[in-house]
């Protein structure tokens, strides 16, 4: 038997193989499809999600290991009551997503370096989302908002 806690709400998964990568729980048997497959090897982040608040790529993550711990996807971001996380409502601002699919992954990353670090550095910004590929191009808007959000 799994259970799993998504974004604070609990879920037994009784007939799901304990070796499926957590992202295909998210998205098919969970309905939470924030959280996107990029490469399926752990290396864009489009797949990010925060287990027990660290960041992880839920893509290379079996199921077990994230049995009975507390998982945030980017639908748990933001409040309850729908008012959008800072770091959303700084995304929009800064014009952040293009073609949007990583955003995401972006999103959960910068969340977790904002929680270890409030007041980063470029060079913490650049460490921390160096695993976050956005094909795109937005880092700079990135960086900009992480700043942004910090100084607030």
């Amino acid at each position: 038997m799994t259970q799993l806690t998504v974004n604070g709400h609990t879920h037994q998964l009784d007939d799901v193989d304990p070796t499926t990568p957590l992202l295909w729980v998210l998205r098919d048997r969970l309905g939470l499809v924030g959280t996107k497959y990029g490469c399926g090897i752990a290396q864009c982040g489009a797949c990010t999600v925060h287990l027990n608040g660290t960041p992880m790529r839920s893509c290379s993550l079996p199921l077990a290991a994230a049995a009975n711990q507390q998982i945030t996807t980017i639908e748990g971001l933001a409040k309850p009551d729908g008012t959008l996380h800072a770091l959303q409502q700084a995304w929009i601002d800064h014009d952040v997503p293009q073609c949007g699919y990583c955003q995401a992954g972006q999103l959960m990353s910068a969340a977790a370096l904002l929680k270890q670090k409030p007041k980063p550095t470029d060079a913490d910004i650049d460490a921390a989302m160096a695993g976050n590929l956005c094909r795109c191009g937005t880092y700079l808007r990135i960086r900009a908002a992480i700043h942004a959000v910090a100084k607030a």
